[in-house]
């Protein structure tokens, strides 16, 4: 299961994001917010981290205008490594290199076209488990 995550900045892309899930027959849950009046990305990114952290979702995926906020709010919570993407090059290497389970985009930043292709690529990239970045991982969780 994804958690999913928005503000209003990045609410329409995660109708989209939301779209795609159905499609591909991917389990979701969407944490928030459900419309584009203005509200405060914390709020509901961090709902979503915590449902990622507490194993609810293996994964999630968190969206904002920029995606700067709410990837800091999510990486607050222990055990979350949540990146921030905006190419499918980086969205790969976060997968194989820093086994991060949470995607943060910025609606106002990415077009949908891209934005979909580098959740393809987050949901469909796994982590490479060489030693080496197991060791760095733990040293980012130390």
């Amino acid at each position: 299961m994804i958690a999913l995550a928005s503000d209003h900045g990045g609410y329409d892309l995660k109708r989209h994001v939301i779209a795609y899930l159905e499609e591909k027959g991917i389990a979701y849950r969407d944490f928030g917010c459900y419309g584009k009046e203005s509200c405060d990305y914390p709020d509901f990114g961090r709902q979503a981290a915590l449902a990622v952290a507490a194993g609810e979702c293996e994964k999630g995926i968190v969206i904002c205008t920029t995606g700067i906020g709410i990837s800091i709010v999510a990486n607050k919570v222990k055990g979350i490594r949540c990146a921030l993407c905006a190419d499918t090059v980086s969205a790969r290497l976060t997968r194989e290199h820093n086994d991060a389970n949470m995607l943060a985009l910025g609606g106002g930043i990415v077009g949908t076209n891209l934005a979909l292709g580098i959740v393809d690529t987050f949901l469909n990239t796994a982590f490479s488990g060489e030693e080496k970045h197991v060791r760095r991982i733990g040293k980012m969780e130390g």
